[in-house]
Formats: structure tokens, C-alpha cells, sequence
């Protein structure tokens, strides 16, 4: 039983699951928004969000930290110097999960995920749709 154990496992083993998000997250901060599957943008959300709030204090304990999460100094340069300071004001929900339909292969619902407030990105994706 999974009594009180939090999270969703999605059809994988912990390492597989582990890295999957951490390759999401990677890609999402490069393009700041990605598509993908809503309960994997739904766990994608908790791995994002305090990955945020630790680097918009930019010290050398900070970046170690995040380096040993994400593992790609080019995304860690991009948390620290531009994420970071953009969310400094705002205290959390960085991230907004927007529905798009279904797959065609499999029906799976869709999602998108961008990060809040970028607003050249959601305006993209508004018209796109």
C-alpha cells in the first residue's frame, strides 16, 4: 500500500522517473515552455518551482546546489543571471500548466508548461491555438 507517499510514479522506476523530470526541467528552462503530457507537467511543477526559489539568491552554496539537481552549467548560467532575477519579486508559482487537448496516438491529455509572467512566450502559444 502507498499509504501518505506523495507523488505520482507514472509507470516508472525511481531512477527512470528521476531523471525524466530532470530532463524536463532542464528543457523547460532553456525554451521556458514545453509540451508535454498533463500528469507529467503536474509533477514537473514540483521539481521546477523550488529549483526557482533557490536561485534567486545567487551565492556559491546555490549554484552547487542547483548544479547537483539540473548537471548543465548553460542552464545554470541562465537560472542565476536571468530566471532568478526575473521571479525575485514573486513568492512562488512560477510555473502555469495550460491544457491543449489530447495526443492522436494514444488520447493522453496534453498540456503545456511555460513559466509565468514571460509574456512573449504565452502570446505564441495563445495564438497558436
Amino acid at each position: 500500500m502507498r499509504h501518505q507517499k506523495v507523488g505520482r510514479k507514472l509507470n516508472r522506476t525511481g531512477s527512470h522517473l528521476k531523471s525524466m523530470l530532470i530532463n524536463l526541467s532542464c528543457s523547460l528552462f532553456l525554451h521556458e515552455k514545453i509540451r508535454t503530457t498533463l500528469a507529467k507537467s503536474k509533477e514537473l511543477r514540483r521539481v521546477v518551482e523550488p529549483i526557482i526559489t533557490v536561485s534567486k539568491i545567487d551565492n556559491l552554496h546555490n549554484r552547487r546546489f542547483i548544479f547537483s539537481k539540473i548537471r548543465n552549467n548553460n542552464i545554470l548560467h541562465k537560472l542565476f543571471t536571468d530566471l532568478g532575477p526575473f521571479f525575485k519579486n514573486r513568492l512562488g508559482g512560477y510555473t502555469k500548466i495550460i491544457k491543449c487537448g489530447y495526443r492522436n496516438g494514444d488520447k493522453s491529455p496534453m498540456a503545456y508548461v511555460l513559466l509565468v509572467e514571460r509574456h512573449h512566450i504565452q502570446n505564441k502559444i495563445l495564438k497558436s491555438e
